[in-house]
């Protein structure tokens, strides 16, 4: 099969709908900041979509976790329950607040907080569980949800991945009290830069948009009793959202679409697959993910691929050993054995059968070449 001529990017939008319709309404109508029609119709839309009762638009996915931790009333002294496999946003939210991330392992199978670890990291100051849903495949929910019953504790789901994932049919961000999601450019919707903050109390809610609008007080003019921040996403960026967020059937149908499409296509391939882990939910696959059977071989399959034109990018590496977090005595054999084999292969919608078969048949030759201990991408 012939090389690309382009490369192909590990992620692109697809923008096929009302985008520009809806965009250029906001110009003609100069409502492009943080007031005008599309804000309200996003964000009712989302809310309808996940199945939570309110929902307010934000300027980011990072954000929408500060503000709910915001709402929560988490500070200093409390402790937060994160799993070390996830994207540093969040267990930085937590720091933001003043609290104290506390890691746990993740499941080999699932990638997902295992529930037994989060049990076993309970103590006294423990205030709130943050779960991730990871790459599109939900956490356990039922499990993780007694949990915090039985400890009288918050839960704080991250679906900045997961948007369309479901557990037990019920869609992510609503089994807790609050979430969290993102629109970035990478994610199955977009609205360039966005998130959103999901809920089902109208307490909770209050607290986001009053937070979110640099704590302006309802009943006076400019008069501000809290110190807020100004997090709040603007017009032009929920207009593309609607727009979005009317394809996001069509859009998750080919997020599915391709990784089927990989699964036939790295029949015989040497690698590890991250496939649903559990039975009645469904993996939106937001990156499709494989794992290679040697840490030392990742890197070079990754340059390899960048050297026949297509992008990857690593699985994350586990917070725990990032310098600010990094604590000698830490240890999560799972997460890190998972962080040093990962690649995420290109995952976006409009990807082809063409392009897929092109990747596999890279990546086996790839693999084939890095099994020689004494190769390296420098040498040829």
């Amino acid at each position: 099969m012939v090389k690309a001529t382009q490369p192909i990017p590990v992620y692109q939008p697809s923008l096929a709908g009302n985008e520009k319709v809806y965009v250029n309404e906001c110009l003609d109508s100069t409502w492009i900041s943080s007031k005008g029609k599309y804000l309200p119709l996003f964000e009712n839309a989302f809310a309808a979509y996940v199945g939570a009762r309110y929902a307010t638009a934000v300027c980011n996915g990072t954000v929408a976790l500060h503000l709910a931790l915001l709402a929560l009333g988490l500070g200093p002294g409390d402790e937060v329950i994160v799993p070390t496999l996830t994207y540093v946003a969040s267990a930085n939210a937590v720091t933001y607040v003043g609290a104290t991330p506390v890691f746990v392992d993740v499941e080999p199978e699932s990638w997902q907080m295992d529930p037994q670890e989060v049990a076993a990291k309970l103590t006294p100051r423990t205030r709130a569980i943050l779960v991730v849903h990871l790459y599109g495949h939900p956490a356990n929910m039922q499990a993780i949800g007694e949990l915090a019953r039985r400890h009288g504790l918050w839960v704080v789901e991250d679906c900045a991945e997961a948007i369309g994932t479901r557990f037990h049919g019920q869609h992510v961000g609503t089994f807790g009290d609050i979430a969290t999601f993102s629109f970035y450019g990478n994610k199955l919707i977009t609205t360039g830069e966005g998130g959103m903050v999901v809920t089902n109390s109208a307490a909770l809610l209050e607290r986001c948009n009053h937070y979110k609008g640099q704590g302006l007080a309802a009943e006076r003019a400019y008069w501000h009793d809290v110190v807020g921040y100004n997090y709040r996403m603007t017009n032009i960026c929920a207009a593309i959202g609607l727009a979005q967020l009317e394809r996001i059937d069509e859009l998750l149908a080919k997020k599915l679409q391709v990784a089927e499409m990989y699964d036939e296509a790295l029949k015989g391939v040497a690698v590890m697959r991250h496939r649903p882990s559990y039975p009645d939910i469904l993996h939106s696959y937001w990156m499709y993910t494989i794992l290679v059977a040697e840490a030392r071989q990742r890197d070079m399959v990754r340059a390899l691929l960048w050297e026949a034109g297509i992008d990857t990018r690593p699985t994350f590496s586990p917070v725990h050993t990032m310098p600010m977090y990094a604590q000698a005595s830490q240890r999560y054999p799972n997460a890190e054995w998972i962080g040093a084999r990962g690649i995420s292969l290109p995952s976006y919608p409009d990807l082809t059968g063409k392009e897929i078969a092109y990747i596999a048949e890279q990546l086996a030759q790839a693999l084939h070449r890095a099994k020689d201990p004494t190769y390296s991408p420098a040498s040829g």
